[in-house]
């Protein structure tokens, strides 16, 4: 039996996280960790603004749909909806409260009923609904980056 040591594998050209998202070598240019929204699709963050903003409005009234401003819009869908559940919030637990005081008045078991449900379902389903808005709008902007990867692979291929 012999001693020998096996010989070693030579290392690949890229990482195996570039590998896996379809990425250049890192001689390329493209920096995957540089990248803020890790989809392997190069952002344009460090271009003009003012070149974006009409990239914006391009993309915004492109009849074909060739380019996706979803991505870009998922923050203020994400806000507006989180202001929305909010109000919600508000509406319904300040509602509840009130109803369960009122209630008070004629029925006290029914009134204590209406304020601890208020109290623990109110706050539970605004969670919820936080969990839900954010799941939907990462599984849109998630459909938007597989798409924008395909057509790039696809360009890619044709060569």
């Amino acid at each position: 039996m012999s001693n020998a040591i096996p010989p070693v594998p030579p290392l690949p050209a890229q990482p195996a996280a570039e590998a896996a998202r379809g990425t250049e070598p890192a001689t390329s240019g493209y920096d995957p960790a540089a990248d803020p929204d890790d989809t392997g699709v190069p952002s344009v963050a460090g271009s003009d603004a003012g070149a974006l903003g009409r990239g914006f409005l391009r993309a915004l009234f492109d009849v074909s749909f060739r380019t996706f401003i979803t991505r870009r819009l998922a923050s203020v869908f994400y806000v507006v909806g989180l202001i929305v559940i909010a109000i919600g919030f508000l509406v319904y637990f300040v509602g509840g409260l009130v109803q369960g005081v009122v209630a008070l008045g004629y029925n006290v078991g029914g009134g204590i009923s209406l304020i601890v449900a208020t109290l623990v379902l109110v706050p539970l389903f605004t969670f919820l609904a936080v969990i839900v808005l954010r799941f939907l709008i990462e599984a849109v902007v998630a459909l938007i980056a597989i798409a924008e990867n395909t057509e790039r692979t696809a360009e890619n291929t044709r060569r």
